[in-house]
Formats: C-alpha cells, structure tokens, sequence
C-alpha cells in the first residue's frame, strides 16, 4: 500500500445505525470515535446504494439524525452494477452466505470491487466467521480480485488491519 494513501473503508448499515442505538453504549462510543475520524478526513469512506435502501428503512427520527451525520463526512456513493450483482451471487453459490443474506452479500462485493481496503460492520457475528471470511477469500481468488478485510469498528480502530494492509 502506498504510504500517502488513506485507507479506504466501505460502510455497511449497521455503522450509521449504532451512531444511535441505546442497547449498546460500547459500541456507540466506539461507533463516534470512528465518525469523528472521518469526519476529520482520516480515510476514504465509501457506501453504496443498497446502504441507502437499507438505511431509509429506519424510522423517524433516528433516519434524520443518521442522514444528517452522514452530511458530515465526506463519502463517495457506489452505484449498482452488474459486476457487484455477479460477485453477490457468487459469494451465495459458494455458501458464503444464503440467498436471504444476498444484501450483505452485496456490501461485500461493493468493497471488493471498488478496491476498498476494509469493509466495516458490526454484524461480525455473520459477517466474520472464519469459514466465511475463507469462501470470501476463495471466491475472490478465483474471480482475480483481492482479499478484503471485514472486521468491527472496534478492532478497525485498534489496528487490527495494520499487518494485512502492510502486506499489500
């Protein structure tokens, strides 16, 4: 990785909605320490429209407070496309995930694609399983794109990504 560039982070939902959540007070503070470093243009920060499709799921007000953090980072919008749609539903046909998860499956492809460094989301539960992140790596393997790193905000924050990306 070159050393002047800024890693590029892709969002998945579950970023801007623990801006917010009253259920888990770690995870919301470290959700601000994270969104005030982007704010601060400490990385490139990429969404995508099934983000937005998601995101306006959320009631009122919470959707208004969200959108209204989002105006404070700068951020890039990736747009659907066929490639995204084919890697999606690669990473359905190889078990990384079910057809009922195809939107996460769909973040994953938007970072992959657009040469994201890491995707963000604090659905690791599903998200970062060892096996999975493994169909992840294979899949990606064998249609000649490169690793991506899932991980939480929390140990994104804490370097968890330093080694990885030093290889790059």
């Amino acid at each position: 990785m070159e050393a002047n560039r800024k890693l590029r982070v892709y969002f998945d939902t579950t970023i801007p909605n623990m801006l917010f959540a009253d259920d888990r007070p770690d995870w919301t503070a470290v959700t601000w320490r994270l969104w005030d470093s982007c704010a601060a243009g400490d990385y490139e920060v990429f969404v995508s429209n099934i983000f937005f499709l998601e995101l306006r799921k959320t009631n009122e007000p919470k959707l208004s407070l969200m959108l209204e953090q989002l105006d404070r980072i700068e951020h890039r919008e990736y747009d659907e496309t066929e490639e995204v749609v084919d890697l999606a539903r690669d990473y359905v046909s190889h078990g990384v995930l079910t057809q009922r998860r195809f939107n996460d499956c769909l973040h994953i492809a938007y970072a992959v694609i657009n040469n994201c460094d890491v995707l963000l989301s604090w659905n690791m539960d599903d998200l970062a399983k060892k096996s999975r992140l493994e169909k992840v790596k294979i899949v990606n393997a064998i249609s000649r794109y490169k690793e991506i790193m899932i991980v939480a905000p929390d140990e994104f924050l804490e370097g968890a990504t330093d080694d990885h990306l030093q290889n790059d």
